[in-house]
């Protein structure tokens, strides 16, 4: 029975998922990777130890499928998106992968602002670039740690590592080349680009581009034997896991928007030619001649994760024990919340934000009767809050009248209403848990003509329920959101001294 591997590497897990070439999921094998943060605002990870990682995550996911690793019939990777992994000219990783939490850059992206430098580069790249952008990741790495930018011999995301373990070549593919140094109506390299950001000595080193459905090599003896996978299956180029989640979530498509609640607030929508605007990046589609809009933060389910990691550890791992799911557990405490006015609001800014790199978390409006629930309640609301502040942003420059949403969160129906409520549109969920790995085993399966195309493969496929707002709770979601609003807006000159605390109590620390 021919099926399709689609691998998934997010910023705290990698996956492997094995699918049936109608989409069905027939194995899926995850493994943790750590995170390496060695100072503020720096995020990193062991280059070797994500492919050992993911490498035991394919090989356990053959075993799970129960079928021979001959029934794969191609391949492909989707990753966390933006962020640097550099090889030398050994093809050798140079130092740690950086990842898109990671914020070092901050004072060079403030600097380019500040010097219209964003502003060029929003002209010719469709994109303001921001703190986890390669350009500036690698401006910081040429200011900062001169000997690593001299021997830099390959510029790299993060699934292009992974294509490049599994098959010795060197690349990337539209999506991903264009998160930098694309000309936004070429759609190619800009030399221009480079220049703007003081990186034309970098030309070399940036890897050839392909399109995401696009055999580039074959699975190597080496990895055969590490992974378990059949010698020279077929590698697509994979993409960007921004595209990979709307396109597996059946987002991927002009008049609907793709609604991501992952680690970043994703939201993104196509269209046939570039619209340009500071409030999203304007990238490459999967096939020439289309562009993907997107405008993002760091900001979403990563909140609730964290809140359920630092507040509920030991439910969590009485859960675990038992082999039951902290979600459900926390669900009856949430849909009680739910159920009941609240005050409680929560900026779900705890690794980035819409409104610059200082903004911080913050509840607003807890009292002495607030339990653990209606907390819950605000941070899932305030995740929906900025999702709907790119949404809005969205709907200034293109048509759409539903919305797509994938996510850990969707998988709760009141979290999923809720979204329908704040959105004030029709919520339609993924048919799948795995809408990134899906995206990716897409661009595989054309690539070895199994589909015609990525895009008409996904729109084929049954999706999950839809939720229609509600006018009434509509009508009272627009008045938490609009005071979630003036809040940021207030705290906007605020934040900045709260970040400069933390700068102040280090230097008062090592003056002692």
């Amino acid at each position: 029975m021919p099926s399709l591997l689609g691998i998934d590497s997010g910023l705290t897990v990698t996956k492997a998922v094995i699918f049936d070439i109608d989409g069905t999921p027939i194995a899926v094998a995850r493994r943790r990777v750590t995170q390496i943060i060695p100072k503020p605002r720096h995020v990193e990870r062991d280059m070797h130890e994500l492919w050992s990682a993911t490498a035991e995550a394919i090989r356990e996911a053959i075993a799970l499928s129960g079928r021979p690793a001959t029934d794969i019939k191609a391949i492909a990777a989707t990753a966390h998106g933006d962020g640097i992994y550099l090889l030398d000219s050994e093809q050798q990783p140079l130092g740690h992968g950086i990842l898109s939490l990671d914020s070092r850059a901050g004072t060079i992206v403030d600097h380019w602002a500040r010097t219209g430098v964003a502003d060029e580069a929003i002209k010719v790249t469709g994109q303001v670039p921001h703190v986890s952008a390669p350009s500036a990741l690698l401006a910081w790495i040429r200011d900062n740690e001169p000997e690593r930018f001299a021997r830099i011999g390959h510029i790299m995301s993060c699934k292009d590592w992974l294509r490049f373990c599994l098959t010795g070549v060197v690349g990337t593919d539209r999506t991903e080349a264009s998160t930098s140094f694309t000309d936004v109506q070429t759609q190619d390299y800009s030399e221009t680009a480079l220049r703007l950001f003081v990186l034309q000595d970098l030309s070399p080193a940036l890897p050839p581009t392909s399109r995401s459905d696009e055999i580039i090599g074959g699975v190597t003896a080496e990895v055969a034997r590490l992974t378990g996978l059949a010698e020279g299956t077929p590698v697509a180029a994979g993409l960007h896991d921004v595209t990979a989640s709307a396109l597996g979530a059946g987002g991927y498509g002009e008049g609907i928007v793709a609604v991501i609640a992952g680690t970043y607030s994703i939201n993104e929508t196509l269209s046939a030619e570039p619209r340009v605007d500071r409030r999203w990046f304007c990238r490459n589609g999967i096939a020439p001649g289309v562009w993907n809009s997107m405008s993002i933060s760091p900001a979403s389910s990563a909140n609730y994760e964290w809140f359920i990691e630092k507040l509920c550890a030991s439910e969590w791992a009485s859960c675990e024990a038992a082999g039951s799911s902290i979600h459900a557990l926390l669900a009856k405490e949430i849909d009680a919340a739910f159920a009941r006015p609240s005050t409680a609001l929560f900026h779900p800014y705890l690794f980035g934000s819409p409104y610059g790199a200082s903004a911080s978390a913050s509840f607003f409006g807890l009292s002495g009767w607030h339990d653990r629930g209606d907390m819950l309640r605000a941070v899932l609301e305030g995740i929906a809050f900025n999702h709907r502040i790119h949404v809005d942003a969205l709907r200034e420059g293109f048509s759409f009248g539903e919305a797509r949403l994938a996510g850990g969160v969707s998988r709760n129906p009141a979290v999923v209403q809720m979204f329908a409520d704040v959105l004030n549109m029709p919520v339609t969920i993924t048919g799948t848990d795995e809408a990134a790995a899906w995206g990716a085993a897409l661009c595989a399966g054309s690539a070895v003509d199994i589909y015609a195309d990525p895009q008409s493969a996904a729109a084929g496929r049954k999706h999950g329920a839809t939720c229609l707002p509600d006018p009434a709770r509509s009508a009272e979601y627009e008045k938490r959101y609009r005071v979630f609003l003036e809040i940021a807006e207030a705290m906007a000159p605020v934040w900045p001294k709260i970040t400069g605390l933390a700068q102040e109590g280090a230097a008062n620390a090592a003056a002692i």
